[in-house]
């Protein structure tokens, strides 16, 4: 893939990730922004492919976009707490949200399409280095374990959150 089609690989996939983190922290519905999260998830796997780094692409969509995704979904459903309270929409909002979704499923396929049938390397040199999964598993839980501490306690706070929000909503009906 030559730097000018990998340059607007990445603009589309920039543009869709901004996006849907948008959509995700404007949905009314829990549910809605759970799915927002997941194309969100997807983008930055293209990035990934765009940066040489197919093996964390494919564990950015199973770990994160599958498993996480569905253990939030899951716990969103299991406490009842889909829709946010006190807020209404209209007609013209889900009109809206639907506009935007196709208009990011679109930049989203035409990514994953330009990256597919454009093939090759970045163009360029690039560093040779160890790409497997030992390897990688070494150097992530040797150099960057604080990193995954951090994000396993945020996520552990976030259901709990989740959790705590739900009860006190319970008892006060």
């Amino acid at each position: 893939m030559g730097s000018g089609s990998v340059f607007i690989v990445f603009i589309l996939m920039a543009i869709v990730s901004i996006a849907a983190a948008t959509m995700m922290l404007r949905s009314k519905n829990a549910v809605h922004s759970a799915l927002w999260l997941v194309l969100n998830f997807t983008a930055i796997a293209v990035l990934y492919v765009l940066l040489n780094a197919p093996f964390i692409a494919m564990v950015q969509i199973t770990v994160y976009a599958g498993a996480i995704m569905v253990l939030f979904l899951f716990v969103i459903m299991l406490l009842g707490a889909e829709q946010l309270q006190g807020i209404t929409g209209g007609h013209g909002t889900e009109r809206y949200h639907q506009a935007v979704a196709i208009g990011l499923v679109v930049l989203l396929v035409v990514g994953f399409g330009i990256v597919l049938t454009q093939g090759g390397t970045g163009g360029g040199e690039t560093a040779v280095i160890d790409a497997s999964p030992v390897a990688l598993g070494l150097r992530l839980f040797e150099g960057y374990v604080l990193p995954f501490e951090v994000t396993g306690i945020l996520l552990l706070a976030a259901i709990i959150g989740v959790a705590v929000f739900t009860r006190r909503k319970k008892k006060e009906a």
